[in-house]
């Protein structure tokens, strides 16, 4: 059976806990592919640290060990993105459990939107369970160390950008 999942997330940027769920999705699936999401319809601002084009680098960087991950950027509904590469699978995360519910939603949204599509979620490592994107922007941003939060070379990332704006 050759079976495709789809990642999507905003991933900005990404972090630990996102590698850790895409590197076990690999492990489960035949092919995984990582889905970056130009903006997310539910962030209150439409502004993002890194472009799509630089979050999609920073995760195939990261991932470049991992031969059945490929990364792409999209717009749009997931499950349409899912639909044209033949996914039939999506794969989210859940930290905590209020992340339940909001997934929950979402995945019978989407098996109404595209009835042939599974929500597979799995459960984050302990080590993993508080850290976010928001998080780590902020505390990169008050020049806190995210070095054991994200890959290094996101870390330099954001070294660079918090540069480039001083």
């Amino acid at each position: 059976m050759n079976i495709k999942a789809l990642y999507p997330g905003t991933f900005d940027p990404v972090h630990l806990g996102h590698i850790d769920i895409m590197q076990r999705a690999a492990s489960i699936f035949d092919k995984l592919v990582v889905g970056v999401y130009a903006h997310s319809p539910l962030a209150k601002s439409k502004n993002t640290l890194f472009d799509t084009d630089k979050r999609c680098a920073l995760i195939k960087e990261a991932l470049d060990s991992v031969s059945n991950i490929t990364v792409i950027p999209y717009s749009g509904l997931t499950v349409d993105v899912a639909r044209e590469i033949g996914a039939t699978v999506l794969v989210r995360g859940l930290r905590v459990f209020s992340d339940f519910e909001f997934e929950f939603r979402i995945a019978l949204a989407n098996q109404r939107l595209y009835p042939n599509i599974e929500s597979v979620n799995l459960m984050t490592r302990e080590q993993h369970t508080f850290l976010s994107s928001t998080i780590v922007r902020e505390i990169a941003s008050l020049n806190g160390d995210v070095s054991s939060m994200v890959p290094k070379n996101v870390a330099a990332a954001l070294k660079e950008i918090k540069q480039m704006r001083q």
